[in-house]
């Protein structure tokens, strides 16, 4: 498999993309869709208000805030943010106004409950 390349993601070109249901109030653009075992990276984009329940990092995730304001436990993140969650690593995440997000994960999360 060819590298992929996606050019003027981190400005805008994002925008022009076409997303699917994710999670309620999350939807998707999938840059690279792995399986169970394998590894994934996509955008999210995320409503004003929308959040992902606690779960627990199987695999490292790395996030880097394209756009708005990405929180958790542990703080606020602006456009412009990189956040590693490494293996084992718990949080919620939320957003107040709405964000946009690059994400890769190696393993998929393990969601434990339910949003507070």
């Amino acid at each position: 498999m060819p590298n992929l390349a996606f050019a003027g993601l981190l400005d805008v070109a994002w925008r022009d993309l076409a997303f699917e249901p994710f999670r309620d109030g999350v939807t998707v653009h999938w840059l690279l869709k792995g399986g169970p075992v394998e590894p994934s990276v996509a955008l999210l984009k995320y409503q004003p208000g929308a959040g992902v329940p606690r779960h627990r990092h199987a695999g490292l995730e790395t996030i880097v805030v394209l756009e708005g304001i990405q929180s958790d436990e542990n703080g606020d993140y602006p456009s412009g943010s990189v956040v590693l969650n490494p293996v084992g690593t718990e949080h919620s995440v939320w957003t107040r106004d709405g964000c946009v997000v690059l994400i890769q994960w190696d393993l998929p999360v393990i969601i434990l409950g339910e949003t507070g």
